[in-house]
């Protein structure tokens, strides 16, 4: 698997960024080593996976901390539901690490229901609060904090940015699956409130297997005024590729929450920028390590979004890309 534009340039960038990086002014940790265990939601064979790894390797460097020196970092991958994050939860919690980096819903779920001791500190979670991962944003209480990932009005802003882009589409699919994105009915409800102010009807399109992407696509195809939104999944991530082909091949302007994907030519990427809450993350994993309860860190907001554009792939699906998207886009892919 090749990496994306986007997913190059993000490693390149950590890679020639470390030497630069300062020493956290308060003092270095202290030299014996400590354990700390990691969950991710990809494969580890995919390149974002390790993206993200150097990412949050490379925050704990900047306090102070080295692996093989006074860090050692268990790796678990590819928790993509709950069920396999159940699993992978167990295997680490076992180790008994001094804190665990949880990635992505499903093992923040399975962490909430396995362990109530060992630190853990999330990242790309949608509504912690709402799914009962935490009790409140300023005071999560418990063993859980981190940072929040979209909030559901992402959803009226993709369709938002499809209309801009595709101003013929009438109605508009949230694809997703429901076992490894069980927040994406958070932002259906965004979309469905956002969908009279854009003259569009919002429709869900659950799918769990490969077939299911593959029927729902043709049949949207096969009806004018179609466009798509493809969730922040790792079962969709999975399967990208069928999906962009698909897109392509049935005519069907899509929004993409996974990144990569405007790289690989879907048409349009928009998200948070993952990265910067994986460095975030080893802010809270330091404190945690000096002593700091997790339950008197709040979850962080995102602060940082994505905006890519495949103008090539506008061009072969006939669509004209606004200037207003042209001037906001943080990448255009000609």
């Amino acid at each position: 698997m090749q990496f994306g534009h986007l997913e190059r340039r993000a490693f390149i960038t950590l890679l020639g960024g470390v030497a630069a990086w300062p020493l956290a002014a308060r003092g270095q940790p202290a030299d014996r080593m400590r354990r700390i265990g990691w969950l991710h939601f990809f494969p580890e064979s995919d390149p974002g996976s390790q993206v993200h790894a150097v990412a949050f390797r490379q925050g704990m460097e900047k306090v102070g901390w080295s692996v093989g020196r006074n860090l050692a970092i268990d790796y678990r991958w590819g928790a993509f539901n709950v069920e396999r994050a159940r699993v992978i939860a167990a295997e680490l919690l076992n180790l008994a690490p001094a804190v665990i980096v949880s990635s992505g819903t499903p093992g923040a779920l399975a962490f909430q229901q396995l362990n109530r001791t060992v630190p853990i500190v999330f990242a790309v979670v949608t509504e912690p609060v709402t799914q009962g991962i935490v009790q409140s944003l300023a005071h999560p209480g418990g063993n859980m904090t981190g940072f929040s990932y979209m909030e559901p009005t992402i959803g009226a802003k993709w369709v938002e940015l499809l209309k801009d882009i595709a101003p013929h589409i009438t109605r508009i699919a949230l694809m997703f699956n429901p076992d490894a994105s069980p927040q994406s009915r958070f932002f259906y409800q965004s979309m469905e409130a956002a969908a009279p102010k854009f003259a569009v009807q919002a429709v869900m399109v659950p799918v769990r297997m490969t077939g299911d992407i593959e029927q729902a696509m043709a049949t949207m195809g096969h009806e004018p005024g179609g466009g798509l939104i493809i969730s922040t999944d790792a079962f969709l991530y999975t399967n990208r590729k069928l999906i962009i082909e698909l897109a392509a091949r049935h005519r069907l302007p899509a929004i993409y929450g996974i990144l990569g994907t405007a790289a690989e030519g879907g048409l349009i990427y928009y998200a948070v920028d993952v990265v910067d809450q994986y460095q975030r993350a080893a802010g809270y994993v330091d404190r945690i390590l000096r002593g700091t309860k997790p339950a008197d860190l709040p979850v962080q907001l995102p602060t940082k979004f994505s905006l890519t554009i495949n103008a090539k792939t506008a061009k072969a699906l006939g669509l004209n890309v606004p200037d207003k998207l042209l001037v906001a886009a943080d990448e255009v892919i000609e």
